[in-house]
């Protein structure tokens, strides 16, 4: 009897871990999927004539419940040169978004891939860069 019950717990226990995982891999998805930056960029390419942001260094946060992240985007020429987190006060690490502004360079976007286990730090400094490009674009 009581090895039916460890079986039945420890699945119980599985599913549970399981539906919380996809639904936080399906939630960073969806976030991923719904962020302006791709119309940004499409415009870009087809308005080549018009720069689309200021050249210079421009500053923008994002927060939630376990924190906030300040980030330093630099831009010339339309394009992101240099992105520094420049104040980190969320409830873990920063060592687990430090790939991040490196990410952001590589891509020319804010379309960061989700940090396992970071999931908060990850989305915050996503609106950081955007609020930061967001202040870059040229009116």
């Amino acid at each position: 009897m009581n090895k039916k019950w460890v079986a039945l717990c420890s699945t119980a226990i599985g599913a549970i871990y399981a539906s919380g995982y996809f639904s936080t891999e399906t939630q960073a998805t969806l976030q991923q999927q719904s962020q302006p930056v791709s119309q940004i960029q499409i415009q870009a390419a087809n308005s080549p004539s018009k720069s689309q942001y200021k050249n210079g260094t421009f500053y923008g946060e994002g927060s939630n419940r376990r924190g906030s992240i300040q980030v330093a985007v630099s831009i010339k020429n339309d394009k992101i040169t240099d992105v520094e987190i420049s104040h980190f006060a969320m409830h873990y690490s920063e060592r687990d978004v430090a790939l991040l502004p490196q990410e952001v360079l590589q891509k020319q976007s804010a379309q960061v891939q989700n940090v396992s286990g970071a999931t908060y730090s990850t989305q915050s400094f996503k609106d950081a860069v955007l609020d930061a490009l967001s202040q870059a674009r040229n009116s």
